[in-house]
């Protein structure tokens, strides 16, 4: 669906380049050495994204005592980061290898919907992630209705918003094809059509925006609420739990910070092509923000399931086929007094109770 006076995008018209049913010819936008570079980059890239996010399910699925309400969570995650990773960056190792997108045009659009509905259900996720924390430190009542049955729900609910959001572009609201270098495929940011520029719009707000907003606003209450948990705890005569708040921070920050740097430019590229349709975005420029959004499979679990120690023990197990052997697991469980006085800070600690996933 195209309005009567668009112009055609940036990427079909770009010299050098023809983009058929099914029949590419190599572009001359990117030197041969430029594409033989993004292609290391992002086998680099794919292999992390694969193992890591391998490493999770498998951890996840021998050892269904970890299959606790929000760890179900983190294996949604790392299954729609997994998805990425195989439909996203190793796709586009393949075709920057070969220099030019030769996959064929039906192969384009499949690619850009997988990645756009992975990659959309991965940021989502991450934003329940906060909310449910969120929940469980600063709303003791509200995080002791966590279940099994609100964990599906609410993932129920984020596949179906994002599937919304990736189908549109199929049915004619906005489109999918060629992006910046010509060696992926992802949504027409460069299409000059209301109809793109309506969905961008929308796309921007719902999808980016609110999450954000959602994300930085439950993270900056843990951590009031954690701050101010702790001095109640001090002033009370009990031990300072310092060293569990740092970490806290520094996991907080870490999560925000990653977030901005792989989903930001993304959001900045929809923005400016909105705001100034007449600009010109250079194929490279163009590209960077989604291969800055296709790293995010390789940081999250790291962050979300690998800085926990009883996490990290098991894919230790996992990974010497069964030979390892964990030390005492003294800081799994944990006192019943301490934990009745600081429950809420040790939800995200290190030490937390199996049922909630650490920061």
């Amino acid at each position: 669906m195209e309005d009567s006076n668009s112009t055609p995008s940036i990427s079909s018209t770009h010299p050098g380049f023809i983009y058929d049913e099914g029949v590419t010819v190599a572009s001359t936008i990117f030197p041969r050495v430029g594409y033989s570079i993004l292609a290391f980059l992002m086998f680099i890239n794919t292999v992390f994204s694969v193992f890591n996010n391998s490493l999770v399910i498998t951890v996840m699925l021998r050892n269904p005592s970890l299959l606790q309400p929000m760890n179900v969570l983190i294996f949604s995650l790392a299954v729609s980061d997994l998805m990425i990773g195989l439909c996203g960056s190793l796709v586009v190792t393949i075709t920057n290898y070969h220099g030019h997108l030769f996959i064929g045009h039906t192969a384009c659009i499949f690619q850009g919907f997988a990645v756009n509905y992975f990659g959309l259900v991965s940021l989502c996720t991450l934003t329940l992630l906060a909310y449910e924390r969120y929940n469980v430190v600063c709303k003791p009542r509200e995080g002791l209705k966590m279940s099994m049955r609100r964990s599906i729900v609410g993932l129920l609910l984020v596949w179906f918003f994002c599937l919304f959001w990736a189908v549109a572009p199929l049915l004619g609201w906005s489109s999918y094809g060629p992006e910046g270098v010509q060696t992926s495929c992802s949504l027409a940011w460069e299409e000059r059509s209301w109809s793109n520029y309506s969905y961008l719009i929308l796309y921007t707000l719902l999808c980016f925006i609110l999450p954000v907003i959602i994300i930085i606003y439950c993270y900056c209450k843990v951590l009031k609420s954690m701050n101010k948990l702790n001095r109640s705890v001090e002033m009370q005569g009990g031990r300072s739990s310092k060293k569990e708040n740092d970490h806290a921070i520094t996991m907080v920050l870490a999560m925000i910070s990653l977030f901005f740097v792989c989903w930001l430019p993304y959001t900045v590229l929809s923005v400016v092509v909105v705001v100034d349709p007449e600009l010109y975005i250079p194929p490279l420029v163009a590209t960077i923000p989604m291969y800055f959004a296709k790293t995010s499979p390789v940081y999250n679990p790291i962050i979300y399931f690998l800085t926990n120690k009883q996490f990290r023990d098991a894919a230790l197990e996992v990974l010497s086929c069964g030979h390892f052997i964990p030390r005492a697991h003294t800081d799994v469980s944990i006192n019943m007094q301490t934990l009745n006085r600081r429950s809420r800070l040790t939800a995200l600690s290190t030490n937390s109770h199996s049922r909630v996933l650490p920061l």
